[in-house]
């Protein structure tokens, strides 16, 4: 690999957008004319894999010449994320030390653990890592997060004081986008209406009064070019479906790459049979999609959220589906889970689903699997491959 290419990844857009694997060859791609920058994240590579190499050497707690590193998330996120063969692969890279896994950094062993900690891995329900924590650590160079957002419990100062961090948001948006997909052809294809009739009738198939069906020809508005946003788009690639996006940070030059549309949201309401969410939560997206962009769509289009249920106005999308207008599955919704007398639970147009989109299953060891990858990483001096900078926090989920 190109070393300058290498140590520079993509930019706070390009990371955040970029899909499962995919990361790596966005990074080849997208960093012609930044040396600069590129030379100063080589820098501060070097430099964390020469600190690493010195606390091995004067470490007089660790068992091995391996980087000491603590495990902090509880422990069912423990036992489902990382496979036996992760975990082994893991205890060969690193040693691990304190209690495995931390729960609670103000636990007096902990505490001790924090103080020769080289490496951090963590995951769901970390316990938050403050200004205090970062104090306690002094020789804490990397953290890897076998998860997906970090801004829930990371604080900035991190950033700050040069600790490097990663996150597997990436190896999460695959399953997310291939529950999208699923539900854009099953909700073109009115399946969930179909099914409510057949348990009525009990009788032959009927397509009266229903919406059009199927995906040949159809437009499918994402909002968001996110990781998600960009996975949807690969997936679609196999389908007759053109791609509009709505992204203010999604530039043409990178939407022509893409093969899809950039437009704004309204052009992209009208335009949509199946509107998809793919946006963050923050101040300027929470409600983006209220009643005027519902009225925007054509009778009989799907909406789609599997990103937040605040994204979207809960009482205008309500009146849209009592109405029948519109079609919908819901993944997430606002609040979380809906009231019991949602009439949401029981129309023939809408699926709502508990959360199920992000890796559940057997799916949440590719996070485990690329948590292993960017310790070995951070080990061997190599550039994290999924780097989350703190310029990228405003964009991201």
């Amino acid at each position: 690999m190109n070393a300058t290419v290498g140590r520079r990844g993509p930019s706070a857009a390009q990371y955040e957008q970029s899909p499962g694997r995919a990361v790596a060859s966005a990074t080849r791609r997208g960093t012609a004319g930044r040396s600069t920058s590129a030379k100063s994240d080589q820098t501060q590579n070097d430099l964390m894999q020469n600190d690493l190499m010195q606390n091995e050497e004067t470490s007089t707690t660790m068992t091995s010449t391996r980087p000491s590193a603590i495990l902090a998330m509880t422990p069912e996120s423990l036992a489902d994320v990382f496979s036996p063969t992760a975990r082994a692969r893991l205890e060969r890279t690193v040693t691990l030390i304190g209690p495995q896994p931390v729960t609670d950094f103000a636990h007096e062993h902990a505490r001790s653990a924090l103080q020769e900690a080289q490496i951090m891995i963590t995951g769901w329900e970390a316990p938050p890592i403050d200004v205090d924590v970062i104090d306690a650590a002094p020789r804490l160079r990397a953290i890897v997060h076998a998860a997906g957002t970090v801004k829930t419990f990371l604080s900035r100062e991190v950033f700050s004081r040069g600790i490097r961090v990663s996150s597997c948001a990436a190896m999460n948006a695959i399953p997310v986008a291939e529950f999208t997909v699923a539900c854009i052809v099953f909700g073109l294809k009115r399946a969930s209406v179909f099914a409510a009739r057949l348990r009525q009738t009990h009788g032959v198939r009927s397509t009266e009064g229903m919406h059009p069906i199927g995906t040949n020809g159809v437009t499918a508005g994402l909002v968001g070019a996110s990781r998600v946003g960009r996975e949807v788009i690969r997936l679609l690639r196999e389908y007759d479906v053109r791609v509009l996006v709505s992204d203010p940070y999604l530039s043409d030059i990178e939407a022509l790459r893409l093969g899809v549309e950039r437009v704004p949201l309204p052009e992209l309401c009208r335009r949509s049979d199946v509107l998809s969410v793919h946006a963050p939560a923050n101040e300027s997206t929470l409600g983006m999609i209220g009643a005027e962009e519902l009225a925007l769509l054509h009778d009989g289009a799907v909406v789609i959220n599997t990103a937040r249920g605040q994204l979207i106005d809960a009482d205008a999308l309500t009146a849209e589906l009592v109405s029948g207008r519109l079609d919908a599955y819901l993944d997430v919704t606002d609040p979380e889970p809906l009231p019991a007398g949602s009439p949401l639970y029981t129309l023939p147009n809408v699926v709502v689903t508990p959360h199920i989109a992000g890796a559940l299953g057997n799916e949440v060891h590719r996070l485990g699997d690329l948590a292993v990858d960017e310790v070995a990483r951070a080990v061997t001096g190599l550039p994290f491959e999924h780097e989350v900078r703190v310029s990228d926090l405003a964009h991201i989920a």
